[in-house]
């Protein structure tokens, strides 16, 4: 495992961080404890010391799992990263009883990397109001929280604006090759290095779609081309980690397989290593991606619930792949078992033309995807008249009839 330093921040930290969003779950969407916290302590055995979670993940589930993984000795050998749910407060003393109850979820008196949650410009505005940067002096001097830091989805120059209304030690961005220009972006990336704060990046495969192990055949070829051979996990999370301001990229790892090659990766992730002929096929498949793209969805799952139970992440993640893959029939079926609640045991469906454009999702999404517009425009690609038939086939598959 390789390790970089924040410029604020003497200790290293690793530069493959375990992001705790997308943990194992069972087929009832519960958390696979047992399962979840076994993949933590390998993490750590394997030189992994920044684990990330935050209020809402799993339901609430998130932190207390986490919590409880890091027991036996494991607290002391990593550091913890988690947010302060900022849609949620109210009022200045909202912000002191989240984090006194994120202390307790977590089984720990100090949380070493605190972040306010999914920062744009209003939302920071309306903190700042509510004396948010007094709440960081005082959780700063009542030893409860070490470092503060801040995650971000908005526009460049919000994010300017949130790295000079305070000294904050580092931020949370997203980035990818996908999203040089998105949200932050590069520029974001550079400014607040210029301003000396270390940069934690979530998002490095964009929800997993950048390392398919079967990547549509237009990228497939263009990877084809290099001399050396990578997956395409490890050209994604090779090509972040290939920025020097980059202290540590999360992964949200929930399988074996993917911790382990993501570990290894991370032992070679040297600053600026990449030739310009690497750097050239990067950005052949970034605009190859962005071509066959429909939805710029990453999956992070902020829109749900939805009112009519429609299953966003699961639709528009079909309606992407329905373009990018040549097995239209698959896509479909998987789509229709999904949405149909046959595996989860939820009696209604979520279709995505279970939406009634009540706009709810527009607001909670942190990409700014106009959801209903892209949802109907799913409906249209994925629920034809065979839908039904497919779910027939699944259950005779599944032996459930």
């Amino acid at each position: 495992m390789l390790y970089r330093r924040m410029p604020k921040i003497e200790e290293a930290l690793s530069v493959l961080g375990f992001g705790c969003m997308r943990l194992p779950v069972n087929r009832d969407h519960s958390l696979d404890k047992p399962r979840a916290i076994e993949q933590i302590r390998y993490a750590a055995d394997h030189g992994v010391n920044y684990f990330d979670t935050a209020w809402p993940y799993h339901s609430g589930g998130g932190e207390p799992l986490l919590g409880q993984a890091l027991q036996d000795g494991y607290r002391n050998r990593v550091n913890i990263a988690t947010k302060l749910p900022s849609w949620m407060v109210k009022d200045r003393d909202n912000m002191d009883y989240y984090l006194n109850e994120q202390l307790k979820r977590l089984k720990t008196d100090v949380i070493d990397f605190y972040l306010i949650h999914n920062l744009a410009g209003p939302g920071w505005n309306r903190l700042k109001q509510m004396e948010v940067l007094d709440f960081i002096d005082r959780a700063k001097q009542s030893g409860r929280i070490r470092y503060a830091g801040f995650s971000f989805h908005g526009r460049l120059d919000d994010f300017k604006t949130i790295v000079d209304d305070y000294p904050w030690e580092f931020c949370q961005i997203q980035y990818n090759y996908l999203d040089e220009e998105r949200q932050a972006g590069t520029r974001g990336l550079k400014y607040a290095a210029q301003k000396n704060l270390g940069v934690i990046i979530m998002e490095p495969l964009r929800g997993g779609n950048l390392g398919l192990v079967d990547p549509p055949k237009e990228v497939a070829a263009i990877w084809n081309r290099a001399s050396k051979t990578r997956t395409p996990a490890e050209w994604a999370l090779s090509w972040v980690m290939d920025h020097p301001e980059v202290t540590t990229v999360l992964s949200g790892m929930n399988e074996e397989t993917h911790i382990k090659e993501n570990i290894e990766i991370a032992k070679h992730a040297i600053p600026s290593s990449f030739s310009s002929l690497e750097l050239d096929l990067v950005k052949q498949v970034s605009k190859t991606y962005k071509k066959l793209m429909k939805v710029d969805c990453t999956g992070c799952e902020y829109c749900k619930p939805c009112p009519e139970g429609v299953n966003i992440p699961i639709a528009f993640d079909s309606f992407n792949k329905l373009h990018m893959f040549e097995n239209d029939e698959e896509i479909k079926t998987i789509y229709a078992v999904c949405c149909s609640g046959l595996l989860t045991g939820i009696p209604e469906p979520g279709y995505a033309s279970n939406c009634t454009q009540c706009g709810e999702c527009l607001d909670k999404c942190p990409q700014n995807i106009p959801i209903p517009e892209l949802l109907a425009e799913a409906v249209r690609d994925l629920e034809d008249d065979g839908i039904e038939n497919r779910i027939i086939m699944a259950k005779k598959m599944l032996n459930m009839e």
